[in-house]
């Protein structure tokens, strides 16, 4: 069966009155009206106006027939959705509340509890509260577990999934069931979403390092990034060594911002191509002459969280030899979807690419494999009473630290080429 056929066919299944044990109606109306066309020859793919028809002709059978009345409108919707989701998992119908926000998240504002989460052991982990943001207010601490939003068991859930349903409407209230402590103590809080303004990207100094995180590409994120490589300096001024950039838990965004974030740290070369259905529509991005990091070595962190916009930065400086790759291997989601807005308000976010690092690597369902694989591990370390390290974050600054025996003017790209062999 051709791909036109099965995604109507999924279509049409949702649709499907049931039919009374024994009994099938058939409204006489429609099926003359279906009779008046002659059937599409097997191994023949349908033409528009006849895939069109079809659906007209069913959609008013389920309209006009099923048993109680039916929303014409959650029809259409549902008939979209069904479209969507047979393509594959990324592509998906956003009605208008959805489309809302998703633009909304793509600005960097959205109405929230204001948390940095991650999905950890099937738990949503928070990694850290928004400072003067509702969850910041209530006093829910970092390592806190959620265990269900809104009375809903969160295990097993996505990220993505989980980001959806802390999301909402500016003013209205979310539970969350709370888990702290090795003991597993457990508590209910209310809080009321506001419009949280969430910084793409945070930054402080290590010693002698500069340490940038990048929670997700926004429209916030190209900013927040010069902003933070301006403070590094203005900070340490020539004790400067160098940068761990950490994309660890960022589950993408906004394609163009990544492509401008590798552009920040590469003077010349690919960053990344993308590649649709039609060879014709193959696109190549190239990096402009300007460096940010003033040839600095970079260590990138990474970890099986890290997906889409975040794999196209880590593989693009990997590949051009800019960065040292660190961590654990990345999600793997190397498609491009492009939304589309629709005449009810709503919208359709499809795959139309997928995209590929300088060296032609597909990411799709591989992801990124690290220069140098550090498992996460929490160290605690004898006189720290009960501190807790981080253990990826520690050697990508050892790393960053053991650059600056390097003293002799070699170029950027070469001293990170010695740095992985």
């Amino acid at each position: 069966m051709n791909r036109t056929r099965t995604a109507l066919a999924a279509s049409l299944l949702l649709f499907s009155p049931l039919q009374a044990m024994g009994q099938t109606v058939e409204p006489a109306a429609t099926v003359q009206a279906s009779a008046d066309h002659e059937a599409v020859p097997a191994g023949r793919e349908m033409s528009r106006a006849e895939a069109l028809t079809l659906f007209n002709s069913a959609f008013s059978q389920f309209r006009n027939g099923f048993v109680d009345r039916v929303d014409a409108d959650k029809l259409i919707e549902a008939a979209i959705g069904g479209l969507l989701t047979s393509l594959d998992p990324h592509s998906k119908y956003l009605n208008p509340d959805k489309y809302a926000e998703n633009k909304a998240q793509n600005s960097g504002e959205f109405g929230g509890v204001g948390v940095e989460m991650a999905v950890e052991n099937g738990l949503v982990k928070v990694l850290t509260p928004i400072e003067d943001s509702p969850a910041f207010r209530a006093g829910v601490l970092p390592g806190d577990f959620f265990t269900h939003i809104n009375g809903e068991p969160v295990r097993g859930v996505t990220l993505v999934e989980a980001m959806e349903r802390m999301r909402g409407s500016i003013g209205t209230p979310l539970r969350l069931t709370i888990q702290r402590g090795s003991g597993g103590q457990s508590f209910d809080l209310t809080l009321m979403r506001e419009l949280v303004k969430s910084p793409a990207v945070r930054w402080r100094t290590e010693g002698t390092v500069g340490y940038v995180k990048i929670g997700g590409f926004t429209q916030q994120t190209q900013p927040g990034l010069e902003k933070a490589m301006a403070g590094i300096a203005a900070e340490l001024g020539p004790r400067l060594t160098g940068y761990v950039l950490d994309l660890r838990d960022n589950p993408g965004g906004l394609v163009k911002q990544a492509i401008s974030v590798c552009d920040s740290f590469l003077d010349q070369g690919e960053i990344v191509s993308t590649r649709g259905r039609d060879p014709d529509s193959a696109r190549h991005y190239f990096a402009t002459p300007g460096d940010l990091a003033h040839g600095k070595p970079i260590v990138l962190i990474v970890n099986g969280r890290s997906a889409s916009a975040s794999e196209i930065v880590a593989g693009a400086l990997q590949d051009q030899r800019r960065a040292v790759v660190l961590g654990t291997q990345t999600f793997g989601k190397g498609s491009v979807q492009t939304i589309t807005p629709l005449s009810n308000r709503g919208a359709t976010r499809m795959t139309t690419a997928r995209y590929y690092t300088p060296s032609g690597r597909s990411i799709q369902a591989l992801g990124i494999t690290p220069d140098m694989t550090v498992e996460q591990a929490r160290v605690t370390l004898a006189g720290d009473h009960g501190q807790e390290g981080d253990y990826q974050l520690t050697r990508a600054l050892d790393i960053v630290r053991g650059a600056a025996v390097f003293t002799a003017p070699v170029s950027a790209t070469a001293q990170q080429a010695q740095l992985v062999q």
